[in-house]
């Protein structure tokens, strides 16, 4: 058996203020994650780039993503995608900026693949106006993210090819 092959993927557009919490994340994740079988790339807001790489196939999914404000702007939410039918009430939303992970999901199925697991890490935003720069209480939260990350990592490294 070969390592699991795991995506750790970080989204978001670094002009819209807290948007660009998954890029400055990955910066931060880099080399930290130097093991076989893990790829560590900052798609930004190219969401199809990113379809293709998963119609490539991957065992297992870390997308890095800034959430809705909820009410606690810059707490780290961490959760599996796709485990649930209907998302319950409060569930953080994927998509707090354009760059919507569900339509990747739908390109990747259009396009003969399926998602593979995934599990999300994202961080509830204070500020996604024009600009660039991440406010103070999601700035705040980069260490904890790059920490959940590297735990979703080895978790999902359990994950084997038979390729």
């Amino acid at each position: 058996m070969s390592p699991a092959r795991i995506l750790v993927a970080g989204i978001g557009n670094i002009f819209l203020g807290d948007d660009g919490f998954g890029s400055e994340v990955i910066s931060r994740v880099g080399g930290r994650l130097d093991a076989p079988g893990v790829r560590v790339v900052d798609y930004g807001i190219r969401c199809m780039h990113l379809a293709y790489d998963l119609l490539d196939g991957v065992d297992a999914l870390v997308l890095v993503d800034a959430l809705p404000d909820r009410g606690a702007p810059g707490a780290v939410r961490i959760f599996e995608a796709g485990r649930e039918p209907e998302p319950p009430e409060n569930a953080p939303v994927l998509d707090a900026h354009g760059m919507d992970p569900q339509a990747v999901f739908a390109s990747l199925r259009a396009l003969g693949g399926s998602p593979p697991r995934t599990v999300v890490v994202g961080c509830e935003v204070a500020d996604v106006g024009d600009g660039i720069g991440l406010s103070e209480p999601v700035a705040a939260a980069i260490p904890e993210a790059v920490r959940a990350v590297e735990q979703a990592v080895a978790m999902l490294s359990g994950i084997r090819s038979c390729v």
